[in-house]
């Protein structure tokens, strides 16, 4: 584990895990659900899903190892299942890097890297992806936390339109967001199941967490916004992606980064008091 610490916050990483956030905690108080051993991980080389783990890409196909239980496409690219390097870190920052060789996983080779930046009352991470293959290569980023489902947990933000799966969480079509899955005006965690991705999504999103809130405003490379609350669980996740699930599938709707080239983004949490927390209105 690597700590740092900012005034009342600390942030835990294991960059052996993935160079995942473990913890992050807010005067003492967690915002982050461990599950699987992570409470954030990124995305990289794609975000989502790639139906049957199959695509194909510059006149040939590609089969990527189905890489989680028996879900039937492979999912969240490599990165959160690779160590990663601690290339320099201070109290309160930290940068992480990947070397991928092209091989398991993923026939592209790349560098990625992650740079933490912990406030009082912030957490900045900004992730980097270097296409370091001879040929354009296609390319993806993420971020995805998972957010503890406290009593009375809330999401706003706001999209254009989004896309509706079948039963495999695979997109099938676009559509104006409806009035059940809008969250313009916000909504309780659990009022309505998703796993779904939004579009023309506008960089921002209220999260509510009882008496805590957090602003996440993500930079202009994350077009999209992957939202999932799943039933009877303790957590959801709210992600910012720079493409939607199985965009590799589809032309032109995933980057393809020439050599040498990089794509990057950023993501900025503000933690503040909740003010529409019932604790603060008693």
């Amino acid at each position: 584990m690597l700590t740092l610490r900012a005034g009342y916050s600390s942030l835990q990483l294991a960059p052996e895990h993935g160079g995942a956030v473990f913890d992050w905690r807010h005067a003492h108080k967690p915002l982050l659900k461990t599950v699987r051993g992570v409470g954030c991980f990124p995305l990289i080389p794609y975000a989502n899903r790639i139906a049957q783990g199959k695509f194909k890409w510059r006149g040939f196909t590609c089969q990527l190892p189905l890489n989680f239980g028996d879900h039937p496409h492979s999912i969240h690219g490599i990165g959160w299942q690779r160590p990663w390097k601690i290339e320099g870190s201070g109290s309160d920052n930290a940068r992480l890097t990947l070397n991928h060789d092209g091989h398991a996983g993923w026939p592209f080779r790349f560098t990625a890297e992650q740079y933490f930046e912990l406030g009082t009352d912030s957490l900045r991470i900004e992730l980097r992806m270097t296409n370091r293959h001879t040929e354009a290569a296609p390319a993806g980023l993420g971020l995805h936390p998972y957010f503890r489902r406290a009593p009375g947990a809330t999401l706003r933000f706001n999209a254009q339109t989004v896309w509706l799966n079948e039963p495999t969480q695979l997109p099938i079509g676009q559509a104006p967001v409806p009035e059940g899955l809008s969250h313009a005006s916000g909504q309780p965690i659990g009022a309505v199941r998703m796993d779904n991705c939004f579009s023309g999504w506008d960089s921002r999103a209220d999260i509510g967490l009882g008496p805590v809130r957090i602003v996440m405003e993500a930079s202009a490379a994350f077009t999209h916004l992957q939202v999932y609350t799943p039933e009877n669980e303790d957590f959801f996740c709210v992600e910012p992606v720079t493409h939607r699930p199985d965009a590799i599938n589809t032309l032109n709707a995933m980057t393809a980064l020439e050599p040498g080239d990089t794509l990057s983004g950023s993501v900025t949490f503000h933690v503040s008091d909740n003010p529409a927390s019932p604790a603060k209105n008693a």
